[in-house]
């Protein structure tokens, strides 16, 4: 089983016991919309990773799993960056699972960062980060932005907390590698904290910040946005939206889904990756 896994609790496989020729195990990797990075007045701090969860659970045939994958927050203009959309899967006979967004970056002076998935760095101020891993879940989805001041600090990561301001922003942290695809991606980095010079990204589609305006967090990595400075005008670093993959037993795969996600395989298995929201039916 995965290091930061869940079993459902009605699973029907006890000690490698399988209890029926139709029941079989999926694995899920469900990675939350990334925290955009705070923008506007000084320093903003970096968006915070979206909450990364893993779990396999037994299902049974003719059962309908549906999947939400969470947007990235908004970057808003002086003001804290919009924390990320939450996703999920959930039905019937599963323990639904939903990993939190990231927390959007502090801005001087509306607020520090905010919590989520991960949290969001604090801002020039000085300002704490947001709490990472709320609501709590075990294994942890994520971890705490940094604290900014002088500078803007660094978003939390999956597997890092962000980096505090020093004299320059603090660095996003990093996120967490899956080989559930069949090749390792590293998913869910925290935003650079902004800064001159600004905070790098974290691994794993984290926006480094900037002086001027930080970048996005990476599209369907779930990585946070870069902090922005009041020189770049309004703070456009929106978080990356999350991503939801699946790994089936091939000799198992139904074809039966919506939401058009990716079909590829990988050994004996089908991997159907949702960059949207979408369903597969067992």
């Amino acid at each position: 089983m995965p290091l930061n896994s869940t079993r459902g609790a009605g699973s029907a496989k006890a000690f490698g016991f399988t209890a029926g020729a139709a029941a079989y195990d999926i694995n899920f990797l469900v990675v939350a919309g990334g925290g955009a990075g705070g923008g506007g007045n000084y320093h903003g701090g970096g968006g915070g990773a979206g909450g990364y969860r893993t779990s396999t659970q037994t299902v049974k045939k003719n059962n309908t799993i549906t999947i939400t994958v969470g947007d990235g927050g908004t970057g808003g203009s002086s003001s804290q960056g919009g924390s990320g959309g939450v996703s999920t899967i959930s039905g019937t006979g599963l323990t639904t699972i939903e990993s939190a967004g990231g927390g959007g970056g502090g801005c001087y002076p509306v607020a520090g960062g905010a919590s989520g998935g991960s949290g969001g760095g604090g801002s020039y101020g000085p300002s704490n980060g947001g709490n990472g891993n709320v609501p709590s879940t075990s294994p942890s989805q994520g971890n705490n932005g940094g604290t900014g001041f002088p500078t803007g600090g660094g978003g939390g990561g999956a597997n890092q907390v962000g980096g505090n301001a020093t004299g320059t922003g603090g660095k996003g942290g990093d996120g967490t590698a899956s080989s559930i695809t069949g090749s390792s991606v590293t998913y869910a980095g925290g935003g650079g904290g902004s800064g001159q010079p600004a905070g790098a990204g974290g691994s794993g589609g984290g926006g480094p910040g900037s002086n001027a305006t930080g970048t996005a967090g990476t599209a369907n990595l779930g990585g946070g946005g870069g902090g922005s400075e009041r020189a770049g005008g309004p703070g456009f670093a929106n978080g990356g939206k999350g991503v939801v993959i699946l790994s089936v037993p091939t000799s198992r795969y139904s074809g039966t889904t919506t939401g058009s996600p990716t079909v590829t395989t990988s050994g004996a298995n089908t991997i159907l990756k949702f960059n949207g929201s979408g369903s597969y039916t067992t």
